[in-house]
């Protein structure tokens, strides 16, 4: 009996205990769904060492969230959205991600506004990191910041072995990197973090440092190992700054990525042993497309297709940087051991070997290989720039299909027979020049595809490849479709004060209608700055806001302003002074080279002098294949200086013209030493439509006062008219300004020892004046009651300026 009884009781302790058992890991991996912070924070307690939080759907606004616990790769914590993106946080909101085995998903950040560095962080302090955890199926949108000064970051991952993965990260228009990876401390060397899957959208170009998507590292911990993957993301039109990954750090890897229309390279800028394989560029001809930029060591580039990519320089497809010798860590270690094999380029801009070139980046690359590499291009574009020596590179089977000249030397030209797949031109099996290149101990195993290099050839792909590249196929971003839009924003009113960059960080956070003030006073530009919205700058009424460059700048620039494509710049009652023992070329310049989309200049009641560089220096300047909608001068000053405004760069572009309407109204020009206006057009007849110039009362003082000088030049310019305006003391020119077509015409304006206008192809000259003006001022340019500039006087209309 006593023998059953014990039987029994020990049946019942064995039931009770596996009920417990079980009972615990129910509760354990039970799902607790939360409305609020406060339960939110009370449900944290019970999950954690693992189990499942679900946040309600809707708006949580200026929700600091902690997600943290010590979870296990079998039954970790995770903190999801009841429905992926349907959890929506915003105003002030964060999240820090800590402990072990942590998974947040399913959340947007979105429109918000926060006083916070991050919006996302692996860490709860300094001292308390993330390792093993999780930030995925999620999406970061227009999050901006409260303080401009704030140069947040999206995503900061710190400690070891996390993972930021199918998430969509658009719009970051303040300053600071989208995504960082740090390496500050033992416990994040080695991290072997991932980053993938991501799809990374329009970052607007920023306009200083800064402005990276991703960086791994920093200056002073490049040197460390980091082992971060950054594999099968999509960056699409990340413009926020040259570097769109910033390499600063040891031993990575980037690996199937998509980059499409970005305006900057992967920058290989600090640390060592990076490998770049198997990525794609697209660049759809975009201008300052990219691709990779080498500096430092031991890194191998390989397998990579780059096409349509319009950069040069520091932005061409394949960059290998000069470097400083016994360089700081800040700066550039020369580029040494490294591998650049089988990539195929495809209409792009040229190469730059050398880059950087100067008396502090004087050591050239050694020990470094470039090899079986395919480059074509369609246009016969350049291949190869080269800056220094490149005597420490060994080249060898690197073949060319172009009309372009290079150096048997480096590369080999010849005829490739190409298919299309999907749009991409693949090397056919004919190309037996293809296969005739040598293997060297690092050359790659496996082409684009994964495919084995059975027959061993130059290029990224087998010959005769049917397949796409990963990069092209994988499914970035979260598993749901975040419907982004970027937020709508009020024009404001902006008053900055006098000094050195105040105007750089406001130019900066400029909206669409944004009026900016500057009060009477120097600003002193220690940089150039970009206009990238339509805005207006007004100075003060009485004339004394001065802009100028720093003195004791360390790198002169060589611009004040550029208007950017599709923005507009209005300028009213500002000087522009150059003066400086090293001063800038322009005050104003169009987009850069090729940017062609349509931007637009009015400036009134403005002065600019002192632009004496004479090394192609003018007051405005307007690239090689921009167009200007218009550009509007009223009652202007274009003082002492070596040229006006110069939009000839198309000259050698048939039909080519910069700008559709140029209008000078009530401006002088004096002592000016070369032309006021260089406008043309390269086309055979003028009676043709395109581009159009109106000057009217306006002074050209000593202007281009040299036998052949030109004041005005508009050759191939459809309509011209230059009409109630003074010509004078260039004595030395003959013909001043040559004029044609039906279109074109010359009308009461005074001519004073200036020699004397052309007309041709029905062009037309009437009502000339060849007389002296008869100033009763002539500083003021106000003429006396006598002179013939009078209405009275001529009988048709007051030549010279409007004392308005």
């Amino acid at each position: 009996m006593k023998y059953s009884l014990f039987r029994q009781m020990k049946k019942t302790s064995l039931f009770l205990l596996i009920y417990s058992f079980l009972f615990i890991n129910l509760v354990t991996a039970q799902n607790i769904t939360v409305s609020n912070i406060a339960e939110y924070n009370a449900a944290l307690t019970q999950v954690s060492s693992g189990g499942t939080i679900i946040l309600k759907n809707g708006e949580w606004k200026d929700a600091n969230l902690l997600a943290h616990g010590n979870g296990t790769k079998e039954n970790p914590v995770v903190i999801k959205a009841e429905t992926a993106g349907q959890v929506m946080l915003t105003g002030d909101s964060s999240l820090s991600i800590y402990g072990n085995y942590v998974i947040v998903s399913g959340l947007w950040f979105k429109d918000g506004k926060t006083n916070s560095k991050h919006v996302v962080q692996f860490r709860k302090d300094s001292k308390t990191f993330a390792n093993n955890c999780r930030f995925t199926n999620s999406t970061i949108s227009y999050f901006d910041v409260v303080d401009e000064n704030n140069k947040n970051h999206w995503v900061d991952i710190w400690g070891k072995n996390n993972r930021v993965d199918h998430n969509n990260f658009t719009g970051k228009t303040s300053a600071g990197t989208t995504l960082v990876v740090w390496l500050k401390g033992d416990e994040h060397i080695e991290n072997n973090h991932q980053i993938d899957h991501n799809y990374f959208g329009p970052r607007p170009e920023l306009g200083e440092n800064g402005g990276e998507t991703i960086r791994i590292g920093t200056s002073e911990n490049s040197k460390k190992s980091s082992k971060t993957i950054v594999e099968n993301n999509t960056f699409k039109q990340c413009d926020g700054e040259i570097e769109i990954i910033s390499n600063k750090s040891c031993d990575n890897i980037f690996r199937n990525n998509l980059f499409i229309e970005s305006k900057g390279t992967i920058t290989l800028r600090h640390g060592d042993n990076a490998l770049v394989e198997n990525n794609v560029f697209l660049g759809n001809n975009v201008p300052s497309t990219g691709g990779i930029r080498i500096i430092n060591a031991g890194h191998v580039v390989r397998n990579n297709l780059l096409i349509g990519l319009t950069g040069d320089d520091y932005r061409g497809p394949i960059v290998i940087m000069n470097g400083v010798p016994n360089s700081p860590l800040n700066r550039y270690d020369q580029v040494k051991n490294v591998d650049i094999q089988n990539n195929t380029i495809i209409n792009c801009g040229p190469m730059t070997f050398g880059a950087g070139k100067d008396e502090e980046k004087s050591l050239a690359a050694i020990n470094t290989v470039f090899a079986n590499n395919i480059i074509t291009n369609t246009n016969g574009g350049k291949i190869l720039e080269i800056g220094d020596t490149v005597d420490g590179i060994t080249f060898s089977g690197n073949i060319v299909d172009s009309e372009a000249q290079v150096d048997p030397k480096y590369f080999t030209k010849t005829k490739i027979d190409w298919a299309i797949l999907k749009s991409m031109p693949m090397p056919t099996d004919n190309n037996p020049v293809l296969k005739d290149v040598t293997k060297t101990p690092k050359s790659p195993e496996n082409d684009m595809i994964g495919a084995a290099r059975e027959t061993y050839v130059a290029g990224a792909f087998n010959l005769d490849n049917t397949k796409i590249p990963m990069a092209i196929l994988s499914r970035n971003g979260p598993g749901w479709k975040p419907n982004i839009v970027a937020p709508v924003v009020k024009a404001e009113d902006l008053v900055i004060e006098p000094g050195v960059g105040t105007l750089t960080k406001t130019l900066s956070k400029t909206k669409d209608g944004d009026v900016i003030i500057l009060k009477e006073g120097v600003y002193s530009f220690d940089k150039k700055l970009k206009v990238k919205n339509k805005i207006t700058i007004v100075g003060a009424e009485n004339g004394g806001t001065i802009i100028n460059m720093q003195d004791g700048i360390e790198s002169p620039f060589d611009y004040f302003f550029r208007v950017s494509e599709n923005a507009s710049l209005t300028l009213k009652n500002i000087t522009f002074d150059a003066s400086h023992k090293s001063p800038p070329k322009y005050a104003i310049v169009s987009p850069d080279k090729m940017e062609s989309g349509n931007y637009a200049l009015s400036a009134e009641n403005c002065s600019f002098k002192n632009f004496t560089n004479e090394n192609g220096g003018s007051i405005f300047k307007a690239y090689e294949g921009t167009i200007a909608r218009s550009l509007v001068f009223k009652n202007c000053k274009f003082l002492d200086s070596y040229r006006g405004l110069n939009l000839s760069y198309d000259k050698d572009n048939f039909g080519k013209y910069n700008a559709l309407e140029i209008v000078i109204d009530n401006c002088v020009f004096a002592n000016i030493k070369e032309f006021a206006i260089n406008y043309i057009r390269s086309i055979p007849d003028a009676n043709i439509e395109g581009g159009k110039l109106i000057v009217t009362n306006s002074v050209f003082d000593k202007v281009f006062n040299e036998e052949k000088g030109k004041i005005i030049r508009s050759n191939g310019i459809h309509e011209v008219v230059i009409k109630n305006s003074v010509f004078m003391n260039s004595y030395k020119i003959k013909t001043p300004m040559s004029i044609e077509g039906f279109k074109a015409s010359i009308q009461n304006c005074l001519i004073n020892d200036s020699g004397f206008p052309k007309a041709s192809k029905g062009a037309k000259i009437e009502d000339v004046i060849y007389k002296n003006p008869r100033w009763e001022d002539k500083n003021l340019y106000i003429p006396s009651e006598k002179s013939p500039l009078l209405k009275d006087n001529n009988g048709r209309d007051l030549i010279g300026l409007r004392q308005d």
